[in-house]
């Protein structure tokens, strides 16, 4: 799954901590979600497009 968060963080001008606190998660957990090397919980993934206010299929592209 393809993520969009490290753009849409990095546009926002927030750090992973930043955006991990506000998610309420670790740092790594975002560093995870950026590179493709985790996929977030559906509550997460709900959480981080409603941040950004955009979608969940804006946020993450499932056929990458």
């Amino acid at each position: 799954m393809e993520s969009r968060v490290r753009e849409r963080r990095q546009a926002e001008g927030l750090s992973q901590q930043a955006l991990a606190q506000a998610m309420g998660v670790s740092r790594q957990t975002i560093n995870a979600i950026e590179t493709g090397r985790y996929d977030p919980s559906l509550t997460l993934a709900v959480h981080l497009a409603r941040h950004f206010g955009t979608t969940v299929e804006e946020l993450f592209d499932v056929d990458a």
